[in-house]
């Protein structure tokens, strides 16, 4: 079940946030994370404070979270979107995080599944969002699901970790 996030799933958010950084480190980085740097507790607090922080929840489990919300870093507007859409048209999709235990199980679908009717149902015109060139499974994911490379640039992801050839997609709202 995908619902909005309550103070109880905080922990869950960032046990998830931290499983994956050590994940990446063992397997490969497809993020650019780093514990204590971005993702971090307070980035997950922030997202629910504003009322955009969304988890999924698998016998009382958080298996995956999403921040959505309107907020476009400094970065997007360097981007040529493909839509001309105003900002307050655009829903952005935020740190997406599925538990590497519960990968591959179609949960990162589901969210952005989610994200997606819910761009339909606020009227919004496009949904954005930005990921890193080595993060393969989710670019992968994205352009299944209809959002297509708008363009790439340096970014600091969550404002604090440099990242060079930043990718940023966009799905327009059909």
């Amino acid at each position: 079940m995908i619902r909005q996030a309550e103070q109880r799933d905080i922990d869950g958010v960032e046990l998830s946030y931290i499983t994956l950084i050590l994940n990446d480190k063992k397997t490969g980085p497809y993020t650019v994370f780093e514990i204590g740097v971005y993702p971090t507790r307070a980035t997950a607090q922030k997202a629910l404070d504003e009322g955009a922080l969304y988890v999924l929840e698998q016998e009382e489990e958080i298996c995956a979270s999403i921040i959505m919300n309107q907020y476009q870093p400094d970065e997007y507007g360097k981007i040529a979107w493909p839509c001309a859409a105003k900002p307050e048209e655009v829903l952005v999709i935020h740190l997406l995080c599925v538990k590497p235990t519960k990968a591959r199980q179609g949960l990162g679908k589901q969210l952005v599944q989610f994200a997606q009717e819910e761009a339909k149902r606020r009227g919004y015109k496009a949904v954005r969002l930005d990921t890193g060139k080595q993060n393969v499974p989710a670019v992968s994911l994205y352009q299944k699901m209809g959002f297509t490379i708008a363009g790439s640039t340096n970014m600091q992801v969550g404002g604090a970790i440099p990242h060079e050839g930043h990718l940023f997609l966009e799905y327009t709202v059909q």
